[in-house]
């Protein structure tokens, strides 16, 4: 039959062998949290620059979409103004001319 171990007479020790034990583990703990927060911090920062940047692309060109469409407007109204002028012209043009065709026919 198996029997357990049998430990000896020593007195225990901790495990100081171990490489630092808990104090080691808290200091790898402690550097791993730094080196992660420090990433954080320098994603945050890249982030907010390309936001901020974003944003101020986004305000440049919105205000050139107003000012074309202002433009676009304003010649849209000037279009229609030339349109109606030109429309009141064809009419007193046809106009005209039905006088001289009727005053011909008469000839």
């Amino acid at each position: 039959d198996l029997q357990p171990e049998v430990f000896g007479d020593e007195p225990y020790t901790g495990m100081g062998g171990a490489q630092g034990g808990v104090v080691g583990m808290l200091e790898v703990i402690e550097s791993d949290f730094a080196r992660l927060e420090a990433e954080t911090t320098a994603a945050e920062e890249a982030g907010k620059k390309e936001y901020d940047e974003f944003m101020e692309d986004s305000k440049v060109d919105q205000a050139s979409k107003k000012a074309a469409i202002e433009h676009k407007g304003s010649k849209k109204s000037t279009n229609t103004q030339e349109v109606t002028t030109l429309e009141g012209d064809l009419l007193g043009t046809q106009k005209e001319l039905d006088a001289a065709l009727a005053y011909f026919e008469k000839l």
